[in-house]
């Protein structure tokens, strides 16, 4: 598995446009980040923050789809 440089301060629309397999991440985790207008300026820490999300988990579960997809 290649090493993907994926930083909690990145917002999601970020992610999304550099690997669009981490949509499948989000959706997962149910979070409503997929075409919200605050994705463009919500980071992955304060995504997780308001869906009551494990941090450490989804980076590592980002991670895997992004290096993987």
């Amino acid at each position: 598995m290649r090493k993907v440089h994926l930083d909690p301060d990145m917002t999601l629309e970020e992610i999304m446009r550099a690997w669009p397999s981490a949509i499948s991440v989000i959706l997962r985790y149910r979070m409503l980040c997929v075409g919200c207008p605050i994705t463009a300026f919500h980071t992955v820490t304060e995504a997780c923050r308001a869906h009551r999300v494990d941090e450490s988990v989804f980076l590592e579960e980002l991670r895997a789809a992004i290096a993987g997809g």
